[in-house]
């Protein structure tokens, strides 16, 4: 199995549509000009377009020459971040404060290179849903193409995304089975006293310092109530409370993330949080408001789909080119497909950042980074990919 030599004579091409979708980054729900341009291309390729799911989403339906029931979903996100990006080559965003950070400029230039190539040779029996969907970055895009029906529309015996990642060698791919992203969840805590002058402490009722001892304390769920085996983090990440030196503030505002690989152990921290929190603040006289949302689940990827994956990733680079991936406290909102659908979530590598041209930015090449470029000398490799996976998916029996 090897990379496909006629994606590799059109590589010019998809890495001209990856750069153009760099310089022109759209936030969440947003992604119009870049669902315009995908649908325009899929339909110039003889690809079913259908738009409109999860706003500005875009799926193309490929189906192949020979008969089939089988089906199977790739998914590409297309949104970017609200980053102003520090690179100044010629393909930098154009929109200060918004930059595609994290390479779903990449992921979609590969889905749409494995379109082209699937929907001109159809070499293969049933169907092939590609997935180009919004608002990876915090907005749900998954979950709202779901709500509108993506399954029950364009129902598939399973689902599989592709992410790259820096500090991973290019030439590379990563995948495992079970947890690979953990849950996104956010809290909330506002310690409630009552303001005094701040030479005349003794006429009020202190928020900060229970605030203080409430940061410190949430930590003893993480290292006392959960298990040391289990994986999860508690962060405060911002406290707000005054406005003024000589003033002591009616409340302080406390906010945060939490992350878990499971919902029941999200539900222990959730619960033993909330305890922590309302009982500090009575025991100093104080009362408390606690919010806890929870965003996106865990991403666990299913067994089957992933060990078939791995078997093609095997074909296509060699037993050296696998790796396990290590699990990440990060967060993925393919995990609501995969909780609707089996399949895997299989990582790319980017390599370390030499791949960037003259002009990228002083910070490493790492997602979320403003000096971050996706490798376009990848996309080739990660199409292939999708085809081989494509072919050997759809040619198993029924059922299998």
């Amino acid at each position: 199995m090897q990379i496909i030599d006629s994606i590799v004579a059109e590589a010019a091409l998809f890495r001209q549509i990856r750069r153009d979708i760099h310089a022109h980054p759209e936030l969440c729900f947003e992604e119009h000009r870049t669902s315009d341009k995908i649908a325009q291309q899929l339909q110039d390729w003889g690809i079913e377009v259908h738009r409109g799911l999860g706003r500005t989403g875009v799926v193309g339906v490929i189906q192949g020459r020979q008969s089939g029931t089988r089906s199977i979903g790739l998914r590409a996100d297309i949104d970017a971040l609200p980053v102003t990006e520090k690179n100044t080559f010629d393909h930098a965003s154009r929109h200060p404060g918004r930059m595609h950070a994290c390479g779903h400029d990449g992921h979609t230039a590969m889905l749409l290179a494995a379109a082209r190539h699937l929907s001109r040779e159809r070499d293969f029996p049933g169907r092939v849903v590609c997935i180009f969907q919004p608002a990876e970055e915090g907005g749900g895009g998954a979950r709202e193409m779901l709500r509108d029906g993506l399954f029950e529309r364009f129902p598939v015996d399973a689902v599989f995304a592709m992410h790259n990642w820096p500090g991973i060698e290019a030439g590379k791919f990563a995948v495992n089975t079970g947890p690979v992203m953990a849950s996104s969840n956010e809290f909330r805590i506002v310690v409630r006293g009552k303001g005094s002058h701040a030479a005349m402490p003794h006429l009020g009722l202190d928020p900060v310092p229970v605030a203080c001892q409430i940061v410190l304390a949430l930590q003893s769920v993480v290292s006392r109530n959960k298990n040391p085996l289990e994986a999860g983090v508690v962060s405060v990440t911002m406290v707000h409370g005054g406005e003024a030196t000589n003033v002591i503030p009616d409340s302080v505002e406390l906010q945060g993330t939490v992350r878990t690989f499971s919902t029941a152990l999200l539900d222990m921290i959730e619960a033993n949080m909330q305890r922590i929190a309302t009982h500090t603040a009575q025991a100093f006289g104080l009362s408390c408001d606690f919010e806890f949302s929870r965003n996106y689940p865990p991403t666990v990827n299913h067994a089957g789909p992933t060990e078939f994956a791995r078997r093609v990733l095997l074909e296509l680079v060699g037993e050296q080119g696998v790796l396990s991936f290590e699990p990440s406290m990060g967060a993925e909102d393919f995990s609501y497909m995969l909780q609707q659908c089996p399949g895997s979530y299989v990582i790319i590598g980017n390599g370390a950042g030499d791949h960037r041209m003259p002009g990228h930015g002083a910070g490493p090449c790492t997602l979320h980074n403003a000096s971050y470029d996706f490798n376009d000398e990848i996309l080739p490799l990660g199409a292939s990919f999708w085809v081989h996976l494509v072919r050997r998916w759809l040619a198993q029996e029924p059922g299998a």
